[in-house]
Formats: structure tokens, C-alpha cells, sequence
């Protein structure tokens, strides 16, 4: 059975297991995705949740979010209205009834897991577990989206931002991003480079630039991957991207330099196939140069 039929029937499977086929999901007279609105809604803080937010984390089709709230908001449960520091921004709120039937969902959805966890020994309910850990790590990496961003766009500059201040945390003198070698936003634009950042659920949670440099090497800068997505291949897949790039962009060398506390990238970038070269760049805050041909 090839791939993408295997990935069919564990679908056909669990979607028949949980209910999700059911009209009334969990016997409440709602769909799924009415449901599954309700429970993120309750989950924001007491603000609410953007609708924004709404459709990127659920990565919904704003149509489709739009007609759910109103069937939500016809039975009572969820109120939508401006947010109250910007009339610009919509906001999804329970109402009362609404936090009441969350409670309820919540209920049924553990009745639901022990059916499920019940009829198993103890040595088949943990491998399930097992498995449905590491199948839900490899669904949230396929769920990353890299994409070539402007630098001076706002996910970028969040990005670079995350970045320094995890280098001011784990260097052992802390880190001054005025004493670092500067790259102006042009050399990591088009013909001159580029830029990649990753998204999840429309956040940033990882970059990595690149700057040309003629028919010397290109150097790989700004390798950033937040601490929430760690253990998700996405440095490993960022360093393949920008590579790529690279060879796009005509470079057949790359060079890198980083930090001695940097432990998990230094051995990605070995198990990558860069080699350990001289200090090419005079970076005040580098242990370690890296080269890799491409071609």
C-alpha cells in the first residue's frame, strides 16, 4: 500500500473512532466544527479570541468561520463584536450558556477517551499513547509553512527579535546586537539574498537569511527556531530550504559561524556535511566557522 493511501485509511479510521462523522458530535446537536470553535473560544483569555486568530489557527476558510459563529451565536452560546481597543478587530466571546456547553463537551469528550483507552491492556493503551505523540509531532511539522519574506516585514523583525534575545540568554557574556557584524535589510532581499521564515498557525516560529557575497561563498545568517517547535525537524528543514535557495541563486558555497552554547546547532550543521574552517568573518561572538559545497 503506497503512502498516501495509508495516510487515507488511518483518516477514514479515526475520524469513524472519534465521532467526527456524526452530525451531532458527542450527542449535542452540533457539528464538530461548531464544537471544536467553542472549546478554542473558551480557551482564549477572557478577551476573547480574535477572529483572526480563529481562522489561523484552525486554518479555516473565513466564509466557513463566519456562517459557524453565526449558527453559535443563534443558540446562545458565543457573542461576536468589535474588540473594545479597536473597533477594526472582531472578537469571539462564550456567553454564559456558552461556557456551560464547553463544560459539557469537555465531559463527554472524556467519556469519549475512556471508550476508547478502556477496552486496551495497559502495555496497548501506552504504545497508542506513544503513538499518537509522535503522530501528532510529525502532523504539527507538516503543518509549517516556509516562506520567502521581506526583512523588513513584521514577521521577519519578530523573528530576529526571538533570535537575539535567546542568543543574550544562552551566550555566556549575554549578547549586544550592536557589537555583532550588522547586515542592512538589502542583503537579505533579492538578487542580493533572501529571507525565510517559518509559520505555524500564521506565528513565526523559526527564520534563517542569506547573504551573497559575489563569487565568494554565500554565509547563512539569523538561524532561529522557537523553543515550541524544537524536536519538529525545523532547523534540519530551514538549513535545506536556505540551501536550496542558494543554489537558486547561483551560490554553490555556503559558509556559517556560531556559538559554542549553541550544542544542537553545531552538531546539525555536521550532520548536514559542513565542515569546521578558519575564521572567515571576524565575528566577535563565533567558536565555530562552517563550509559546505552545494553543488
Amino acid at each position: 500500500m503506497d503512502d498516501i493511501a495509508r495516510v487515507r485509511r488511518f483518516n477514514r479510521t479515526v475520524t469513524e473512532r472519534i465521532g467526527a462523522l456524526d452530525d451531532g458530535y458527542l450527542s449535542r446537536g452540533r457539528p464538530l466544527g461548531q464544537s471544536r470553535l467553542l472549546w478554542e473560544i473558551g480557551a482564549s483569555s477572557g478577551a476573547g479570541a480574535e477572529l483572526r486568530a480563529l481562522r489561523e489557527r484552525l486554518e479555516l476558510d473565513s466564509g466557513y468561520l463566519s456562517r459557524q459563529l453565526r449558527a453559535l451565536e443563534a443558540d446562545g452560546l458565543v457573542n461576536v463584536a468589535p474588540a473594545p481597543d479597536d473597533s477594526r478587530v472582531r472578537v469571539a466571546q462564550l456567553t454564559p450558556a456558552g461556557v456551560a456547553e464547553r463544560a459539557e463537551l469537555d465531559r463527554s469528550s472524556d467519556a469519549l477517551v475512556g471508550g476508547i483507552l478502556g477496552p486496551l491492556s495497559d502495555r496497548q493503551r501506552e504504545r497508542l499513547l506513544a503513538a499518537m505523540d509522535d503522530v501528532e509531532r510529525l502532523m504539527t511539522a507538516s503543518a509549517v509553512e516556509v516562506r520567502v519574506v521581506d526583512p523588513a516585514d513584521a514577521a521577519a523583525r519578530r523573528s530576529v527579535t526571538a533570535y537575539f534575545t535567546e542568543l543574550a540568554s544562552r551566550f555566556d557574556l549575554g549578547f549586544d546586537p550592536t557589537r555583532t557584524r550588522q547586515t542592512p535589510d538589502d542583503e537579505f532581499r533579492e538578487p542580493n539574498g533572501t529571507f525565510l521564515v517559518a509559520f505555524l498557525h500564521g506565528e513565526p516560529v523559526g527564520c534563517v537569511g542569506l547573504k551573497l557575497h559575489g563569487d565568494e561563498p554565500a554565509e547563512i545568517k539569523r538561524m532561529w527556531v522557537a523553543a515550541s517547535t524544537r524536536g519538529l525537524g525545523l532547523g534540519s528543514r530551514l538549513l535545506r530550504e536556505i540551501e536550496a535557495a542558494a543554489l537558486r541563486l547561483g551560490a554553490t558555497v555556503v559558509r556559517l559561524d556560531t556559538n559554542r552554547t549553541l550544542t544542537e546547532a553545531i552538531a546539525m550543521y555536521r550532520t548536514h556535511g559542513y565542515d569546521e574552517i578558519p575564521d572567515f568573518n571576524g565575528e566577535p561572538y563565533a567558536d565555530f566557522w562552517f563550509e559546505k559545497w552545494l553543488a
